[in-house]
């Protein structure tokens, strides 16, 4: 098995933003309440010009932290907003979206369904893989393929791998897989006991992880 979890972060999942004064206080006590690594920030449906300003906004909070900010699935607007990089759902999207964005930003890679997928994104220059986010149905693979899947990628590959939580019960187990990062999804957001409890929560999860 392999023990990674010195090195293992958090990587939080916003829900789509269409406001961010509102969420911004509950982003900064979260941002304090871990070890993350980088946020991926979700948009609702607007402008371009509005979607800009969005991820400005929350990239004066995530930023002077050393949080990267990492925009989902919105490749263009992420060097005109400051951005530290995009995360793209599938290989197909991920190819398209490159030249926006090496060599000088992040590019991850999502939605990656098959071990033939994640291959091709991290043969095509993928700076990260995440493993287990739902798709825009809900739906996610097995938790019992997910750590399969994480186990294999971090016992083999050198690029880095996320494994994304649906919920505090997950973190152990993911983090057991030797994953880089784990994913907290948007879940937290609506924690009973605080965003930022329920953080602190799951990085604590990592110490139980240690066998």
């Amino acid at each position: 098995m392999n023990d990674r979890s010195t090195r293992q972060r958090l990587y939080l999942v916003t829900p789509a933003i269409s406001e961010p004064e509102p969420f911004a206080d509950k982003l900064e006590a979260a941002l304090g309440a871990g070890d993350i690594a980088a946020v991926l920030l979700r948009l609702a449906e607007d402008g371009e010009r509005s979607l800009i300003e969005r991820t400005r906004r929350i990239a004066a909070l995530v930023q002077p932290r050393d949080v990267a900010l990492v925009v989902d699935n919105r490749p263009e607007i992420v060097a005109r907003a400051g951005a530290d990089g995009a995360h793209l759902t599938g290989v197909t999207k991920f190819a398209a979206a490159l030249s926006l964005l090496k060599p000088e930003r992040i590019a991850g890679a999502g939605g990656l369904r098959s071990r033939h997928d994640a291959m091709l994104a991290g043969e095509a220059g993928a700076d990260y893989v995440m493993f287990g986010e739902p798709d825009r149905a809900g739906r996610r693979p097995s938790f019992e393929e997910l750590l399969e899947r994480l186990s294999w990628w971090a016992e083999l590959l050198e690029i880095p791998c996320v494994g994304y939580a649906a919920g505090t019960d997950e973190v152990t187990p993911l983090s057991r897989t030797g994953a880089d990062f784990i994913a907290l999804g948007d879940w937290i957001w609506s924690a009973p006991e605080g965003a930022a409890r329920a953080i602190a929560a799951a990085a604590a999860s990592f110490d139980e992880a240690v066998i």
